[in-house]
């Protein structure tokens, strides 16, 4: 299990991700508009790196629904292989057989 304070972390990066996604949209479609002029442009970019860091979508990382886990995530399920494997035996999730022989 990850610690909480790592996966609330987390949770607040997607928030904000969220709330600045349509700001930060428009100021990298200034910024890379080459019909713009150069000073509009760099004012744009100026205004980009004022925006907080964490609400950027990079910033987010993918982490197990069910653990916390940050690695071996599948993105599809949104669990990590520990859990999809667990649950899988468990017979929790449809359509998975876990193999034995």
């Amino acid at each position: 299990m990850a610690k909480t304070s790592a996966v609330e972390k987390n949770n607040r990066r997607r928030k904000m991700a969220d709330r600045y996604a349509n700001k930060r949209a428009a100021l990298k479609a200034i910024v890379m508009d080459q019909g713009k002029p150069m000073e509009e442009r760099f004012k744009a970019q100026l205004q980009l790196a004022a925006l907080p860091r964490n609400s950027s979508k990079t910033r987010i990382r993918n982490r197990c629904e069910v653990t916390g886990r940050p690695r071996a995530f599948y993105r599809k399920l949104k669990m990590s292989r520990i859990a999809l494997r667990e649950l899988g035996s468990q017979g929790l999730i449809p359509g998975l057989v876990k193999s034995s022989w």
